[in-house]
């Protein structure tokens, strides 16, 4: 209760914020930008030592460049994400395009189900609203859209989370339930496709499999993979695209039909080299000010080589 009273006037904010329209939005995301990158100087130790290792062949000046790009990527994205509690579908409708939805439509077609293999790249909570543009939409008992999330200690705000991620009409599963989750909705017969942020480090207890990425050793999270496989659904990858300021744009690449009938871990391998081709294209709309590499970790005597190249 103390919670939801003292969050109430911050709800009350946000909602007046997310009335402005987004040219004055993005007045005041270069006010948070130089807050959080010239005076509170938010993680810039993390986000500088993470570009410099993954791009050793870029300048300074060059590396210098990425970051400030970053910090106005990031504090754009804070203020899109609240708009989200007030904008319409014909404004994202213009400034969210989706290439390749008929993989997803052609697969749905077939009754398989699908994992989207995502990550934190542009504005990731615009993406589903992929309902916008796909054949099929999200239908109680036939068809659904969901996303995997964790929940966040601070209920309100994880409401609040749940409210924006709801939007587009799919369904949040929290990380520890959505093997069971999927699993229910395969036994009633429902056919979906659910997004992973698979670019984060694994969780404890996790199966280790290691790639290079990024100029670094790198234990990429396997539980995406693993519960595709057991549940035999397809897997498909979000290109991520920032064409200018608050458009965007994902390509839906097919990785396969089925995940059951490739060999274990060659989809985690193969999305790791198409997220490092994503980052590598334009660097600054990925999530930097995490410590990605805190814990080092060993490659295997045969896969020395860096393998996250397509």
């Amino acid at each position: 209760m103390m919670q939801k009273l003292l969050f109430a006037p911050v709800l009350g904010l946000l909602h007046l914020m997310a009335l402005l329209p987004l040219w004055a939005l993005y007045i005041l995301s270069d006010i948070i930008f130089l807050l959080l990158y010239h005076v509170v100087r938010y993680r810039v130790r993390v986000v500088r030592k993470n570009l410099a290792e993954s791009f050793p062949e870029k300048s300074e000046k060059e590396l210098r460049g990425i970051e400030r790009a970053f910090y106005r990527n990031f504090a754009d994205y804070i203020v899109e994400t609240v708009k989200l509690l007030h904008i319409s579908d014909r404004t994202i409708l213009k400034r969210m395009q989706f290439e390749g939805v008929e993989e997803i439509d052609r697969i749905f077609d077939n009754g398989q189900s699908i994992v989207a293999y995502f990550s934190h790249c542009g504005n990731w909570e615009w993406a589903p609203s992929v309902t916008l543009h796909t054949r099929h939409k999200p239908e109680p008992g036939k068809y659904a859209f969901c996303q995997v999330y964790r929940p966040l200690r601070n209920k309100p705000m994880d409401r609040l989370m749940l409210k924006l991620r709801s939007r587009f009409g799919s369904t949040s599963y929290p990380k520890r339930t959505v093997f069971r989750d999927l699993l229910m909705l395969r036994r009633d017969g429902v056919v979906s496709i659910t997004g992973f942020m698979s670019d984060q480090k694994p969780s404890h207890g996790d199966d280790i499999h290691a790639v290079m990425f990024l100029n670094h050793p790198t234990a990429i999270i396997t539980g995406t993979e693993q519960l595709g496989r057991k549940l035999k659904m397809a897997a498909v990858y979000w290109d991520v695209y920032k064409p200018s300021r608050g458009h965007y744009k994902i390509v839906t690449r097919l990785i396969t039909d089925d995940i059951s009938a490739t060999e274990p871990m060659s989809v985690t391998d193969r999305y790791a080299a198409m997220l490092e081709q994503t980052i590598r294209r334009n660097p600054a709309i990925w999530l930097w000010t995490h410590k990605r590499w805190k814990h080092p970790v060993t490659m295997p005597q045969n896969n020395t080589e860096d393998t996250c190249h397509p």
